[in-house]
């Protein structure tokens, strides 16, 4: 484990919101009661209760995430979801539309960027690659969205919306212009997610079995350079 990693990189990625939490009985094929609001598509542990809409909500979300992890987007199938979760394949079409639109909505990641601001200059490309590499070790949730967001427009989509979102604001707190902070963030973006395609998703041996200690050495140099000098490009 990298020494000065923030304890949050350590942690899993935090589930997409919801409220409730999944029955454990057997599964059940009827519809939900619109008078109540809930899903007779999985039995209590008592044997026949009802789940909640948002029970039933979460339970697919769960079930979908560990599903898209293990197997990647193109091999995990609806039915292998609702099995997971214990409800009938036509209730994930009910609440979702599609594969796609479960995914989409179950990839909604907190990437959970702590404020960089307070490390040392010298220190913020060491820190920042860390934290980064600490986190696609121990998850494989985002290994998994990478590896989706290569062949799934809407995966695509919402990696996107994670690195402009969420990396910007991280590396806008550090240099010294605020006002490069896309920019530069693009270009930390490409080196972090370049590594992690070659090495989760096309799995290059080199890279491989490169320890993440030397992948870490060897790529801050140039993340350091991304957040601190001085912009390169004519005025």
């Amino acid at each position: 484990m990298t020494e000065g990693v923030p304890e949050q990189a350590r942690q899993p990625l935090a589930e997409p919101a919801a409220d409730g939490g999944a029955a454990d009985g057997g599964r059940r094929t009827s519809r939900p009661t619109a008078a109540t609001g809930g899903d007779r598509s999985a039995g209590s542990a008592a044997g026949g209760g009802r789940r909640s809409a948002a029970a039933t909500r979460a339970a697919i979300l769960r079930a979908a995430r560990d599903r898209f992890a293990a197997d990647g987007y193109d091999r995990a199938t609806i039915r292998a979801i609702a099995a997971d979760a214990r409800i009938d394949p036509s209730m994930v079409m009910r609440y979702y539309g599609s594969k796609e639109n479960l995914f989409a909505t179950a990839a909604e990641f907190d990437l959970r960027l702590p404020d960089f601001s307070g490390v040392p200059v010298d220190r913020l490309g060491t820190e920042l690659v860390s934290y980064f590499f600490t986190r696609w070790e121990g998850d494989a949730t985002l290994p998994a969205l990478l590896r989706t967001a290569s062949t799934n427009p809407g995966a695509a989509e919402r990696v996107r919306a994670i690195f402009t979102t969420q990396l910007s604001v991280a590396v806008g707190r550090v240099v010294a212009d605020p006002a490069e902070a896309p920019r530069r963030a693009g270009l930390v973006a490409s080196q972090l997610l370049g590594v992690a395609l070659t090495r989760y998703v096309l799995r290059l041996p080199p890279m491989v079995d490169i320890s993440p200690a030397d992948l870490i050495a060897w790529l801050s140099p140039t993340i350091h350079r991304y957040l601190t000098d001085p912009d390169p490009t004519p005025r």
